[in-house]
Formats: C-alpha cells, structure tokens, sequence
C-alpha cells in the first residue's frame, strides 16, 4: 500500500473517531443552540465548548501539514519568495498579548471567541470552494475542511448560547466583516495554492486562540486566579 493510500485510510479513521466524538458535542436539544434556554450548566457547556475547539485546532493542524506536503513542494520557489504570513484576522480588534488575555474581562473573552467564530465562516467557505476544484486534492483534505466549516458553525451557536446563560445578552450576532474576509492575502499574491495556503495558516493560529480563550474563561470560573498555563 503506497504512502497516500496509507495517509487516506489514517484520516478516514480519524474522521470518523472524531464525528462520533463530536456528534452531540454542543448540543443541549434539537432547539437550545439555536435560541432557546440551554437546560445544561454554564460548566458543562463551557467544557464542550473547549472541546470543540481544541478538536477544530487538531483538525486544522492536519489539513494545513496534508495541504503542504501534497502542494507547497510545487510550488516551493515562490512560496519561498513570500514575505511572511498576510493574516488579515490580525486587523480584528482581539487580545493578543499574555497580559492582555489575562486582562480581558469575561464578556470579552467571550466576544473575542465569536469574533473569530464569525471571522472564519467566509474564508473556510471560500477556500472548501477552491478545494473543490483542484484535480488532485485528496478526499481526506476535503472531509477535513468540511467538517471544520460544520464544526466551527457549531461552535458558534454554543457560544452564543453561554453569552446567554452568561451575560444575559441573549442571542448575540456581531456585524461581519465582509471587507476583510474576501481578503486574506495581499492582492498580488495570486497563486491559488498559496492563497489556500495562506487561509490554512491563518486559520490554525486563530483556532489556537479560540481555544486558549476558552480555556482561559473556564480557568477563571473555577476561580483559580493564577491559571498558570497562560
């Protein structure tokens, strides 16, 4: 059995470990994340949340190491060429430092998280499209891609239902970023396998951040003030 053949049995099994794990994740009944009031606590909500997430960074992680090994090589004299990464998520206004994840209030813990959430929607539609027309991109990139694009809207709804349950803020839907997600490279970038690249990346590190603040917030409800791992 040659290497990719081994790769896609290995992603096929993991897809299906991680579906199974995930398929009642966020979920309070067929109507709490979507608006309703969540009969499960603030901490179980809280804990499936972070476990969506560190899940969505894993699965982010893998794409991004098969989408380099099957086509940055390819193109490996331009990619070399390029100035570092052009993130635009950098221009949305969260925590970034040490010291300012560990001031931030809970509320904009929160807010930060579906900002990102919200951020992403777009682009992983955008890049799930591009996929879709390579000649050679392999199925267990597609799968991964995809359910990172249905796992993240997930995510989404449970945050905003621990906004709810939290804040008192009910449903909370933030404005979207149209602008700056349609752009996630520099303009004279134009290499599609880059571009998609790039929107991996870019994507990882955000993931991270989704779960470092999720994290962060469970930390603090446990009232642990020192919350070392940050």
């Amino acid at each position: 059995m040659n290497k990719n053949k081994v790769l896609q049995v290995w992603m096929g099994i993991l897809l299906c470990s991680v579906n199974g794990l995930l398929g009642s994740a966020l979920e309070c009944s067929d109507h709490d994340l979507t608006g309703a009031i969540c009969s499960i606590s603030v901490e179980k909500l809280l804990d499936r949340a972070i476990q969506h997430a560190e899940l969505i960074y894993r699965v982010s992680d893998e794409a991004r190491t098969l989408f380099e090994e099957m086509f940055i090589p390819l193109a490996i004299s331009a990619h070399q060429s390029y100035g570092g990464n052009s993130c635009t998520s950098n221009l949305v206004h969260v925590p970034t430092s040490k010291l300012e994840i560990q001031q931030i209030s809970d509320k904009w813990l929160l807010h930060s998280v579906l900002i990102l959430v919200q951020f992403w929607i777009d682009p992983l539609a955008d890049l799930q499209d591009s996929l879709d027309r390579y000649d050679n991109a392999p199925s267990s990139l597609l799968s991964k891609t995809r359910w990172i694009s249905t796992k993240l809207m997930n995510l989404k709804h449970g945050v905003l239902v621990l906004m709810s349950k939290m804040l008192d803020e009910g449903s909370l839907e933030l404005e979207n970023n149209e602008s700056m997600t349609r752009h996630m490279v520099a303009p004279a970038m134009a290499e599609h396998v880059l571009r998609d690249y790039t929107v991996l990346t870019c994507f990882k590190k955000d993931a991270h951040k989704m779960e470092t603040f999720l994290k962060l917030l469970r930390c603090r409800q446990t009232d642990n003030l020192s919350c070392p791992f940050f």
